[in-house]
């Protein structure tokens, strides 16, 4: 009998000082590290037969315990369900070491571990067990997901190797049915534990509630894997509805925090919601440890690329060296955007596809070419120096830059770029390069390239019913005399009929852009 007594020690210890943690560890499937036998002396303690004999007599007889019947009944429940998990964890354990894989029957641990896990709902859910010992409910829904990808990842495996067959021939051949049964199952579970604790209707320092942002990230985790982030969405608006009855998240545990604010600041982006994004994810790199790289990494990885659309900011190369994987993925699109190479841009994005599509930051890593456009158009205003006075004009005080600018020169810093704007013949499509500077007018995204007022809000508005994300400016202005009158955009193959019909009349003259000059904010 004195092997068991460490488990009913901390138990006891547990239950007299009100301290959830050392309870929680009394049912845990992994043993301390003082103690790893633990299991196997519980397991050996007592047999299938006399198990609830024994252990009625360990909690309504030990002199130590001041448990009342209702709940000496509901630990007599969870510890039964948790000597029969022990067996069957044991014997996966034990035909996975020994190399004998296909026989751990992990979806029998699964069962056996979701069997302890209505136990502990039972006693919740009839109001028998007090919120100090919530900690139980942490253990609980953490192990039932992990047992529920082992199963998985079980059957999955048997599958391949062909010792799992279906049902017959009339399944479907290309049907994604069983491949996370057991996790989808464990997300209901997890779900109503979410439930239990939202609809808690105790004081507060006596609530349940306190361990809802727990279950909420432990859904999110479920969720994200299973591939379901909408089901996620539900989550936040029940804690959002919720809110007036709960705790402020800055009175949880900071582990809380963190992850739940890193979840809501990924949906979000997923959302494309940038400045919520940009938000929670902030607020969960703030929080965070500084010693917790890990999860650090996490949270820049969405982001750098959040702040990257909302405010144009890059990540410094000391940032990025502090991960290698970071520095991996980042740097040479970072180096791309700053020195506007489109050519570099690409090769990067092509690089590391496979991580970006894994992590879906591909398309918002992709808006980078928009910045890199700004950013090479921007330079080529620059360089185009300042306006030469005119004969008799009197000089003024400060020097004005050139406002029109060829397009031919947009064209060679494409090229030099990378853009692919070429005809095919050797020479430069100016459609090509026209198309790409209304893109930039039409997105808004640089504001050195801009029609005079009058015109550009009727072209925005003409941008926004025409779609004229694939359409090119015809004319932007025929003289500097009549800016009044701006040619109808149209499509790039009408225009290039029309532009053959008009060589004649286009002989000598040169297609311009006219811009403001830069403002001291540019």
């Amino acid at each position: 009998m004195a092997a068991q007594e460490p488990i009913w020690r901390d138990f006891v210890t547990a239950q007299n000082q009100g301290n959830g943690y050392l309870l929680a560890t009394t049912i845990t499937p992994e043993p301390p590290a003082a103690d790893p036998a633990r299991l196997y002396n519980f397991q050996r303690w007592t047999n299938a037969y006399s198990v609830q004999t024994d252990l009625r007599y360990k909690l309504q007889y030990n002199p130590d315990l001041r448990l009342d019947k209702k709940e000496a009944g509901t630990w007599l429940e969870v510890f039964t369900a948790y000597y029969h998990f022990v067996g069957k964890l044991l014997a996966a354990e034990e035909a996975q070491n020994a190399t004998k894989a296909r026989d751990a029957d992990w979806a029998a641990v699964y069962e056996g571990w979701k069997e302890v896990v209505s136990a502990l709902y039972r006693g919740y859910n009839n109001t028998v067990l007090d919120a100090w010992t919530i900690p139980c409910l942490y253990v609980a829904g953490k192990y039932l997901r992990v047992f529920a990808i082992k199963a998985d990842e079980t059957a999955a495996s048997q599958r391949d190797s062909g010792m799992a067959f279906g049902g017959g021939i009339e399944e479907d051949a290309f049907a994604s049915a069983g491949q996370n049964d057991k996790l989808e199952d464990a997300a209901r579970q997890i779900n109503r534990l979410f439930a239990l604790c939202l609809s808690d209707r105790a004081p507060i320092e006596d609530s349940r509630k306190w361990a809802l942002y727990y279950m909420a990230n432990l859904l999110f985790k479920t969720y994200f894997r299973l591939n379901s982030i909408n089901l996620s969405k539900n989550i936040l608006r029940s804690l959002q509805a919720g809110s007036a009855e709960m705790p402020p998240l800055t009175a949880f545990p900071r582990a809380h925090q963190v992850t739940f604010k890193y979840y809501s600041g990924v949906i979000a982006f997923l959302d494309e919601d940038y400045a919520t994004a940009e938000q929670n994810l902030t607020a969960a790199y703030n929080t965070c440890q500084a010693r917790a790289s890990k999860n650090k990494e996490l949270i820049l990885t969405y982001l750098i690329p959040t702040q990257m659309l909302t405010s144009h900011r890059l990540p410094t190369s000391t940032l990025l060296q502090q991960s290698p994987h970071l520095d991996r993925l980042f740097t040479p699109i970072t180096r791309a955007i700053r020195s506007a190479s489109l050519h570099a841009f690409s090769q990067a994005m092509e690089a590391g596809e496979e991580d970006f599509v894994k992590r879906r930051i591909y398309l918002t890593l992709e808006r980078g070419r928009d910045i890199i456009l700004r950013n090479l158009f921007r330079r080529v205003f620059i360089a185009g120096g300042y306006e030469t006075p005119k004969e008799g004009e009197a000089p003024t005080g400060q020097p004005m830059r050139r406002t029109r600018v060829p397009v031919k020169e947009f064209a060679a810093a494409l090229m030099v770029s990378g853009a692919e704007v070429g005809d095919g013949e050797g020479g430069v499509d100016g459609d090509e390069v026209e198309c790409l500077i209304a893109n930039c007018i039409y997105k808004v995204r640089s504001p050195l390239l801009l029609l005079p007022r009058c015109f550009s809000t009727l072209f925005l508005l003409f941008c926004l019913s025409h779609h004229l994300a694939t359409w090119t400016i015809a004319r932007v202005m025929e003289t500097t005399r009549s800016r009044s009158q701006i040619s109808a955009p149209c499509s790039l193959d009408r225009r290039r009929e029309r532009e053959k019909e008009a060589d004649e009349e286009k002989k000598g003259k040169k297609r311009q852009l006219i811009i403001y000059p830069l403002s001291r904010a540019s």
